[in-house]
């Protein structure tokens, strides 16, 4: 299992689809494109060599939809450490070949099966151990932790001479092998989840059976890690077999019990009250219900003198992932006005993780090849309450939840309602949600950005909206604005119910404006068709604009320059002339 999400690499737009057949069967995969020959990419570079030896140091998987010559000369310079380089693949450009290069240590040869099965090929793996034995001793599969890889070469080193090798525990994977396996063997693997010095001659493979509860506590996060550590200690228990934190979902925000997960590298999960009902009438503590209930019943329930941390041991290997639920996550996202240029990368990768997507149609459409796999939760524009509570019920259901916007989210936008449904319904297990808002680019600010600098001084924005607020607030406002020869940003300036309001903001805006400010309409952004121009206030009719346009109207500093080309630059300067 990989760390680190992997990047395909292509060169050319042909192999687009090689490397979306990939990317399917690799979770949180990016396909990263050459500037200039590939589109509908996540990542456009125009340094082939400086793009991969940095995503080399930084320890991502890279899988190079290119000749394996190429990728081999270009990381050769930063080759040092074996036992810390990321798995690095070469794949055909038609998908017939999967050579593994690089990351012996690291799952190279296990991501070679998996991507190689994808494409319907056989993978060119040469490890004469995993060709010999069919298995790579230094990456156990998921659910075994190695206690000591530094012994693992000179242990196969043994095998492939002729040593012979005995089993000290259980793991089907490694009886399952074509391991010289026998009850004399002078070679020794030894399966546990005890805390033991490894021998001469013997290798020592942690289970992940090992689970622990936690309940409500009064220690700071460092004191609550030292409480878990102590525990596993004074029962002699290797760290590296714990396989989860469990907890109550009403302690899910609990930041110790997150602290916990973190220091052992594992996932916190909770269950609700109604799981645990049954442990809990049984007279079990919240915490000891927590870890049976992940473990097992028939698990060891580890006797501790802390009330509030319990471990159970289970007979074998845990998958964390599918019990309980994990903690819900909701992030109100940003994608900029249109174009996927846009996007900022901490809300690409907000929407690759997410499970769901929650918003306006047209705005879900915004973000293309992100929304691939994703529940979709499409609603109407209006909507905005109800879009708001179905996202918050959907996060506290355990789901990655992406509330998704156009713009900047915070801007007349959806992070608003998210806090305003919060605040005023105020259901309990919302309050346990993580929540987060990831900016993006507004349409004023791309707008600006476009025609030049109108927003270079002051300015405020305005909406022109009177759906949820009454037009004499919003007349006050612009008239306001206007005494304080304020750039002004309009946004929702007419829509088909609304045409009158944008020709009275003018006529406000005229009795202290002069009749040829500079006035900017962007329309669709980013997008298809779109438009910018600049005109002046005294032409500024309802008919130059609809709901998708953005509106930028100069104060009594903003100036034009007429350029060469016909078109012109709006920009307000920094000094204020007298």
């Amino acid at each position: 299992m990989l760390k680190i999400a992997p990047v395909v690499v292509v060169l050319g737009q042909k192999s687009v689809p090689v490397a979306r057949q990939i990317i399917n069967v690799l979770p949180g995969a990016k396909l990263y494109g050459l500037a200039n020959r590939t589109f509908d990419v996540d990542v456009s570079f125009t340094n082939f060599g400086e793009t991969l030896r940095e995503l080399f140091t930084g320890g991502t998987p890279l899988i190079g939809i290119c000749a394996a010559g190429i990728l081999i000369r270009t990381l050769a310079p930063i080759l040092s450490n074996k036992r810390q380089e990321p798995p690095v693949l070469a794949v055909a450009e038609d998908g017939s070949a999967v050579v593994p290069l690089l990351g012996g240590l690291n799952g190279v040869n296990d991501l070679a099966r998996c991507i190689a099965e994808a494409l319907s090929v056989k993978p060119a793996i040469t490890t004469t151990g995993d060709v010999r034995f069919g298995i790579v001793l230094e990456t156990p599969p998921p659910g075994y932790r190695l206690a000591n890889p530094e012994q693992a070469k000179s242990f196969m080193s043994d095998l492939l001479a002729g040593a012979t090798v005995k089993l000290d525990g259980t793991a089907p994977w490694l009886s399952h092998s074509a391991l010289p396996i026998g009850p004399q063997g002078e070679l020794t693997i030894q399966i546990t989840e005890r805390a033991i010095i490894p021998q001469p001659n013997c290798l020592v493979y942690h289970p992940t059976n090992m689970v622990i509860g936690i309940s409500e506590m009064a220690e700071n996060e460092d004191e609550a890690v030292a409480l878990v550590q102590q525990l596993l200690a004074d029962n002699k228990l290797a760290s590296a077999s714990v396989a989860g934190v469990f907890a109550v979902l009403t302690a899910s925000a609990d930041p110790r019990i997150h602290a916990v997960a973190k220091a052992f590298g594992v996932p916190a999960r909770f269950f609700s009250a109604t799981d645990l009902e049954g442990l809990l009438s049984g007279g079990y503590t919240v915490a000891q219900a927590a870890a049976l209930a992940a473990a097992g019943t028939s698990s060891e329930l580890v006797v501790s003198p802390f009330s509030q941390i319990a471990i159970a041991i289970a007979q074998e290997p845990i998958d964390p992932n599918t019990l309980g639920q994990p903690r819900g996550r909701l992030a109100v996202v940003g994608t900029g006005p249109g174009g996927s240029q846009w996007i900022s990368p901490e809300v690409q990768e907000i929407l690759k993780s997410a499970t769901d997507l929650v918003g306006y149609k047209t705005y879900l459409d915004l973000v293309g090849s992100l929304s691939n796999g994703k529940q979709r939760h499409e609603s109407d524009n209006r909507e905005e309450i109800t879009r708001a509570k179905v996202a918050l019920d959907l996060a506290a259901e355990g789901r990655s939840v992406a509330v998704v916007s156009s713009g900047d989210p915070g801007i007349y936008a959806m992070a608003a309602a998210i806090f305003e449904v919060l605040d005023r319904d105020a259901k309990p297990e919302w309050h346990n949600i993580d929540i987060q808002v990831a900016p993006g680019i507004s349409a004023m600010q791309a707008a600006a950005a476009v025609i030049g600098a109108p927003l270079g001084h002051d300015f405020c924005a305005i909406s022109l909206s009177d759906i949820l607020k009454p037009w004499s607030v919003i007349e006050q406002r612009i008239t306001t604005a206007a005494q304080g020869d304020f750039v002004i940003a309009f946004y929702n300036p007419v829509s088909k119910e609304r045409t009158w309001q944008l020709a009275q903001a003018r006529d406000i805006l005229l009795r202290w404006r002069s009749p040829n400010t500079p006035v900017v309409l962007a329309r669709n952004l980013g997008r298809p068709g779109h438009t910018v121009k600049a005109i002046a206030l005294e032409e500024l009719v309802p008919e130059a604009a609809d709901m998708r346009t953005i509106i930028l109207v100069g104060s009594s500093q903003t100036r034009t320059i007429h350029r060469d080309d016909g078109g012109v630059w709006v920009y307000t300067p920094r000094r204020y002339g007298k």
